[in-house]
């Protein structure tokens, strides 16, 4: 049986140690934005660390912890990729928009993984569509899964 979150006989609840929190193994790529992001990130939970600390919250400590060293590691690796001009493929850092079979348009920027949120418009660069655009460029075709999407713009 597994002893995370039982109670202890003074009444105080017993917190096992938690899982790491898997760090990719590919390149840690980041724009500024991300780079950002990740010193945000790092500067938040050194608060919430001390703030569980000085309360003596116990799971909470256990929690901003195990985050802590996994944006202390990717902080630590990071690869600041600049933002460069007008590009004539898709590369890092890139907004591509395509348009899928369907007649859909979708926009998307290539970025770190940890930057990455589909549903806001950013890929990561080692995801399977992002993969498939690196390269590319407006006005070619791409078979992705069962379909095909065409570059109409790049920014």
């Amino acid at each position: 049986m597994s002893r995370a979150f039982v109670k202890e006989p003074d009444g105080l609840e017993a917190f096992d140690e938690l899982p790491e929190r898997l760090v990719s193994s590919n390149p840690n790529l980041v724009t500024e934005a991300g780079l950002a992001a990740i010193e945000h990130e790092v500067a938040r939970l050194s608060r919430a660390y001390a703030d569980a600390q000085a309360s003596g919250d116990r799971a909470a400590l256990n929690v901003a912890a195990r985050d802590l060293r996994y944006w202390n590691a990717r902080r630590a690796t990071a690869e600041l990729v600049p933002a460069s001009g007008p590009a004539t493929e898709v590369r890092f850092g890139s907004r591509v928009t395509i348009a899928r079979g369907d007649g859909r348009r979708q926009t998307y920027r290539i970025v770190g993984e940890d930057e990455a949120d589909p549903a806001a418009g950013t890929l990561s660069y080692v995801s399977p569509l992002a993969r498939a655009l690196m390269g590319k460029s407006p006005g070619d075709v791409i078979v992705v899964g069962a379909g095909e999407i065409e570059i109409v713009e790049l920014t």
